[in-house]
């Protein structure tokens, strides 16, 4: 019989499998903080992420009557479900929190400016997460500063290869 000490450390950690990114939240978005929830999912939804047929780039969360909900992200239809599975591929999923956590996000969101937006959707321990950002939306002048800032960064790169090159 194995003891705790003689297992690996890194074992110990579930694994994560990233299924979705939301990359376009990081350019429109400012994020201030981070949290982590489960999904309340249909048996067909879980395989279809496990897939990664999974869209976020329009999706928000919302915090209703207490309970926090997923809304606008797209879980692809898996092509095997039963005729009884529900079909719609943008219905709105519940979002597994402590009630401490919907608080907190309840009392955040109210503030002017901010809305709770998924950054990312993975698969940790045989469950299927989705990390929330609270995010501030960037104005246009501070998504062209970062356009700027990308550019000059590639500039600077490619002047260096030229110059390791020549």
């Amino acid at each position: 019989m194995a003891r705790a000490q003689d297992k690996d450390p890194d074992e110990a950690a579930p694994r994560v499998k990233l299924v979705a990114d939301n990359r376009r939240a990081f350019f429109d978005y400012a994020i201030d903080e981070r949290f982590e929830a489960g999904l309340a999912l249909t048996g067909s939804e879980i395989k279809s992420v496990r897939e990664g047929r999974v869209d976020l780039r329009d999706g928000y969360a919302k915090i209703d009557r207490g309970e926090a909900w997923l809304r606008n992200v797209r879980i692809a239809r898996w092509p095997q479900a039963s005729a009884w599975e529900p079909d719609d591929p943008m219905r709105v999923r519940k979002l597994l929190l402590h009630r401490e956590q919907i608080g907190q996000l309840a009392g955040a969101v109210s503030q002017r400016g901010y809305t709770l937006v998924p950054l990312r959707m993975y698969i940790k321990g045989g469950r299927a997460k989705v990390e929330l950002g609270l995010a501030r939306g960037k104005r246009r002048y501070e998504k062209r500063q970062v356009i700027k800032e990308r550019e000059a960064a590639r500039e600077m790169e490619a002047a260096v290869r030229r110059r390791v090159k020549g």
